[in-house]
C-alpha cells in the first residue's frame, strides 16, 4: 500500500487581516501534523504554496521550520509552481526550499522541434510524478494542448495547476478539457479553490480545495481548509478529503433601506448571535432609498463586534445600492455619450495609427464589465482576461 497527501493553493501570506494569515498558516501547520500521523509516504502540493513568488521573510521563516519537520520525518514533498508563486524570470523561492533539500519540483520538459512539449517524470519508488507549473492569466493552458509524455509506468501522477472546463461550467473563462491531458492514473491538481473530484475509467481528477480559504466568500462557501488523503492498495485508488476545523464561521445577511438608520438596526441584528472566537462575515445588500453606505458608521460595529469577542470581522457591501434618484441627467444636444467615446477614439487614432487602436473600442467594452453578484475575483479576473486576449488575438501568438 501506498499512501500519500494532495495539497494546493496554501496561498501562505496572502490575507491581510493578521487574525485571518494566522489562521491560514495554522491551517497549513495542522495538516503537516496530520500528515506525519498518518505516516504517508510522499507529499504533493500543487501550485501556490505562497501568495507570491517572493513572499515576506517572516512567512518564509515559519514555512521551512514546517518543512523541515516533513524532511526529518522522512517524507519527501513534490511540487510545482502555481500562478501565484510562479515567476516570469524562472526563479522563485520555491527553488530556495529545493536547494535546502525540503523539497523536489517536478517541472521538468523540453520542447520538440514540432512545439511540442515532452514531460519527464520524478520517479518515486515505481510511481511516476509528472508536473506541469501554473501561469499567470490561464497562460499553461496552450502549452498543457502540446504536452505529452513518452513513457508507460505501473502508476502515473500528473501535477498540474489550472482549470479543467467540468468545474468552470459555463463560465466564460479559460479551461482545459480534461480528455486533452496526457493520460494518467491520479491528476493532482490545483488552481480552483473548490472541492472536486471526478473518476473516467482508471483516471481521477481531484481538486482538493485549498488549505485555507482565501477571500471572504470563500469562507462562506468552504468554511474550512483541507487536504486530500489517497491510499493506492493493490490496483486500487482510495481518496477522501480531510477537512482542518479552526475557528467557527458565521455568516449574517442583513437587508438594509435607509444608509441613516443603518447602524443601529445591524449592531441590534448581530446582538442576537453569540459572535465569541467566531469569524463573523456581514454581508449586506438592499436599495438605499435613504442616505448612502458612507452614512454607515463601520466603525461603531467593529467596536461591538469586538465586545461581543469575536475573533475577526470581515464585511461585505458589494450587495447594496443607491435607488435611482430620478433626477434627469446632464445629456449632450446631438450625440449621447458612446459616441462621443468614438469619436474621440476616431481622432486619437487618426494621429496615432497603429494596429493597437483599432481594437480601442472593443477594449473600452470589455474593459466595462463588472463582477457578478458572488462571482469569485479569481474566476471575474480570468473572464475579463480572456476577452481581453480575444480582442487583441493574443491565443494565436503564445
Amino acid at each position: 500500500m501506498v499512501k500519500f497527501a494532495h495539497l494546493a493553493d496554501c496561498h501562505l501570506g496572502g490575507w491581510r487581516q493578521e487574525e485571518l494569515q494566522k489562521l491560514n498558516f495554522r491551517s497549513f501547520q495542522k495538516i503537516i501534523e496530520r500528515c506525519i500521523q498518518e505516516n504517508i509516504d510522499f507529499m504533493l502540493i500543487s501550485g501556490d504554496l505562497f501568495d507570491s513568488a517572493y513572499p515576506p521573510i517572516e512567512i518564509l521563516k515559519d514555512s521551512f521550520s514546517e518543512f523541515k519537520k516533513l524532511h526529518d520525518a522522512k517524507i519527501p514533498v513534490y511540487l510545482i509552481a502555481g500562478s501565484h508563486d510562479f515567476s516570469a524570470s524562472g526563479k522563485t523561492f520555491l527553488d530556495v526550499l529545493e536547494k535546502a533539500g525540503f523539497c523536489k519540483n517536478v517541472e521538468n520538459w523540453e520542447v520538440g522541434e514540432d512545439g511540442r512539449i515532452k514531460l519527464m517524470p520524478h520517479m518515486h519508488e515505481d510511481i511516476a510524478i509528472y508536473g506541469y507549473p501554473g501561469r499567470k492569466s490561464g497562460m499553461e493552458i496552450e502549452d498543457l494542448r502540446k504536452v505529452y509524455f513518452n513513457e508507460i509506468h505501473p502508476f502515473t501522477i500528473f501535477m498540474v495547476h489550472t482549470t479543467i472546463k467540468d468545474v468552470v461550467g459555463t463560465i466564460p473563462m479559460e479551461s482545459i478539457e480534461k480528455q486533452k491531458l496526457p493520460l494518467a492514473n491520479y491528476y493532482a491538481m490545483g488552481h480552483i479553490h473548490q472541492r472536486y473530484k471526478t473518476q473516467e475509467a482508471n483516471s481521477h481528477y481531484v481538486y482538493p480545495g485549498p488549505t485555507f480559504p482565501n477571500n471572504f466568500q470563500e469562507l462562506v462557501d468552504l468554511n474550512y481548509g483541507g487536504f486530500q488523503l489517497v491510499e493506492i492498495i493493490g490496483g486500487n485508488l482510495k481518496t477522501q478529503n480531510i477537512q482542518i476545523p479552526l475557528k467557527e464561521v458565521v455568516c449574517i445577511s442583513i437587508e438594509i433601506d435607509d444608509g441613516l438608520t443603518a447602524t443601529q438596526k445591524i449592531i441590534s441584528e448581530l446582538d442576537k448571535f453569540n459572535l465569541k472566537d467566531k469569524i463573523v462575515l456581514l454581508r449586506l445588500k438592499g436599495v438605499l432609498t435613504q442616505g448612502k453606505t458612507g452614512d454607515i458608521h463601520f466603525n461603531e460595529i467593529e467596536e461591538f463586534v469586538r465586545k461581543k469577542e469575536a475573533y475577526v470581522f470581515l464585511r461585505n457591501i458589494s450587495s447594496v445600492q443607491v435607488q435611482d434618484t430620478g433626477f434627469e441627467t446632464v445629456s449632450l444636444p446631438t450625440e449621447d455619450v458612446e459616441n462621443v467615446e468614438l469619436k474621440i477614439i476616431g481622432e486619437y487614432s487618426q494621429k496615432n495609427p497603429s494596429n493597437f487602436t483599432k481594437h480601442l473600442p472593443q477594449l473600452m467594452t470589455a474593459l466595462s464589465m463588472e463582477k457578478n453578484e458572488d462571482e469569485k475575483s479569481f474566476v471575474f479576473e480570468d473572464r475579463l482576461l480572456s476577452e481581453l486576449k480575444n480582442i487583441l488575438k493574443l491565443s494565436e501568438v503564445l
